[in-house]
């Protein structure tokens, strides 16, 4: 899968990329380093995220309904009001990452780490 020139596939170097509104629904990205991406309004519905790096980065509003976020890397991750309804974030690391007005209905936070810092109000 290509978009805007940017090869999207497991293990890719995606540090920086800019992805805002791209549509990565069912994307392969396992274990690809998505650090300080850009990714808001990103649609990424059903994608493979299982040990990616997505430090730093914006998923403001991004739509990951049933994601496989297993063991992901979103320390200091924007996922403000994005939709992570039926999300798998199982032993995921969401140290500083903010998640205020984000959809967690149904999500698996099983073995997630640094749920006592993380914002769920803005507050």
């Amino acid at each position: 899968m290509e978009i805007n020139g940017i090869k999207i596939e497991a293990g890719a170097n995606l540090r920086w990329a800019d992805l805002q509104g791209a549509d990565l629904q069912g994307a392969d990205l396992r274990g690809a380093n998505l650090l300080n991406a850009k990714l808001q309004r990103a649609d990424l519905w059903w994608a493979k995220l299982q040990g990616a790096n997505l430090q730093g980065a914006n998923l403001l509003e991004a739509d990951l309904r049933m994601a496989n976020l297993r063991g992901a890397y979103l320390r200091g991750a924007n996922l403000r009001e994005a939709n992570l309804q039926d999300a798998d974030l199982r032993g995921a690391n969401l140290r500083g990452a903010n998640l205020e007005g984000a959809n967690l209905e149904g999500a698996n936070l099983e073995g997630a780490q640094g749920l006592t810092g993380i914002n769920l109000h803005g507050e």
